[in-house]
């Protein structure tokens, strides 16, 4: 059976997201990009809520951008490649290959996808949908990446969450930003 993944980016305070939409806050460096690489290479299905999906759009203008580094190239040729599952209430038209939109029955689609034969599932960002599909017990795993900063308002990962969900530590790393990277699998 398929997992189904969180992979997030949390500042301290448990925020994944701020009003702006800016990352800037991630501490990003050569470091997150290789601890991400082989999660990212386990999965051949994105998923992603509506405001996620219209951030991921970028990485459709990587390839001509004579300036784009050789991580940058081949994660833009991956998400070019995978089965994106965009969950949205709101009306989207896909405009991008290989994308689904989703508007209800979020928790049969996923059981239907874990079913199916492949590689992982991963949910990237999007913590309003995380949130609804970790409330459901659906989240076999979560890999985080920690950043040293308190953001202080913002998209709660663990927000709607009501009940203890318990985790066993798989792996945890100190990355030279400060940023601690963190992988879970739910018990």
């Amino acid at each position: 059976m398929r997992k189904l993944i969180v992979f997030c980016h949390l500042s301290l305070d448990g925020i994944a997201a701020i009003p702006s939409g800016n990352l800037d806050w991630i501490s990003y460096d050569t470091d997150l990009e290789k601890w991400a690489e082989p999660i990212v290479a386990e999965t051949d299905t994105a998923v992603y809520g509506h405001v996620t999906y219209e951030l991921m759009k970028y990485w459709k203008t990587v390839p001509s951008n004579p300036n784009a580094t050789k991580h940058e190239l081949e994660h833009a040729h991956w998400i070019e490649s995978v089965e994106k599952i965009v969950f949205s209430k709101s009306k989207i038209i896909p405009d991008w290959n290989n994308t689904r939109v989703i508007s209800e029955n979020a928790k049969e689609e996923i059981l239907t996808l874990k079913q199916k034969p492949g590689k992982n599932i991963t949910i990237f960002g999007s913590p309003t949908l995380a949130n609804s599909l970790i409330k459901l017990g659906l989240v076999d795993e979560y890999h985080l990446s920690v950043s040293p900063v308190v953001l202080g308002t913002g998209k709660f990962l663990f927000k709607e969450v009501k009940d203890a969900i318990k985790l066993k530590l798989v792996e945890e790393k100190t990355l030279k930003s400060g940023a601690v990277t963190l992988h879970y699998t739910a018990l």
